[in-house]
Order: C-alpha cells, then structure tokens, then sequence
C-alpha cells in the first residue's frame, strides 16, 4: 500500500518537476511564498527569524511526506502549540502519525503558523527525525 503511495507521488512529482523545468527561471530571485522549505531530508532554512505576529509558512517541495511538529518541551510556556494536522500537542501529533500519517504534507502542500510570543522554537518532521530533520524558529519582539 505504502508502495504504491509512493509511487503515485513519484509520478507526479516528475510531471511538476518537469512543467517547473520548462516554465523558465521565475522563481530565480524571488519570493517563492514560502519561508522554509521541506527537502528529502532536512528543513531549509533551519533556522529562521521572525518578529512577534510573524506568519511563518512552510511548504513541502520534495516529493516525500513531511511533518511540521514542535516539540513540546521546546517551545515558550505561553505559546500556543504548533503542528501540521493541527494537534493540541507533540503526543497527539506523534500517535496520530503512527495511526495514519496524520499531519503529514504531501509535495506543494503548505502548513503556516503565526507566533505571538517571543522565544526560541524546535521542531520537527516526524518521519525523518532520526535523520536529523529538524528546525527552529526565533521569534524576536
């Protein structure tokens, strides 16, 4: 099943890659919408900076399901929780992606957040964070 998942996404991943391809450069240079990217493997930028009542907008551009999951022990103790799928918290994040994948970003999908209290904040992609794909958001006042 998962097999053929991936396939499915192979697939159309090689059509968006390719109409990308002969659509010319008009990203090159510009604003592409988003603030972090999601690679095969890692988040990119890893580090970001925003101001309080920021919006930061993640957007999966790899053809693998992601995740965008905050841990809970590191983020400020009043901010709100964060996480694709739109979990109260990192276990419920967490057993439902072990469930059914839930939260998970398939490629051009988008999640965003917007952050209303200054601090440092950790997060991760559930499937690849032994892989060590993991981010933070800096939010200054």
């Amino acid at each position: 099943m998962h097999r053929r998942r991936f396939l499915r996404g192979m697939g159309a991943a090689g059509g968006v890659a390719a109409t990308t391809a002969l659509a010319g450069c008009s990203a090159v240079g510009g604003d592409p919408g988003y603030d972090v990217g999601m690679m095969a493997s890692a988040f990119e930028p890893t580090e970001v900076t925003v101001a309080v009542g920021d919006t930061v907008v993640w957007e999966n551009t790899s053809a693998r399901g992601h995740t965008v999951t905050a841990y809970e022990g590191a983020i400020p103790d009043a901010a709100e929780y964060f996480a694709s799928g739109g979990y109260d918290g990192e276990m419920a994040a967490r057993e439902a992606w072990a469930d059914e994948f839930g939260g998970r970003l398939e490629n051009g999908d988008r999640y965003s957040h917007t952050f209303e209290v200054a601090g440092r904040y950790d997060y991760v992609c559930i499937p690849h964070e032994a892989g060590g794909m993991v981010g933070t958001v800096l939010v200054e006042e």
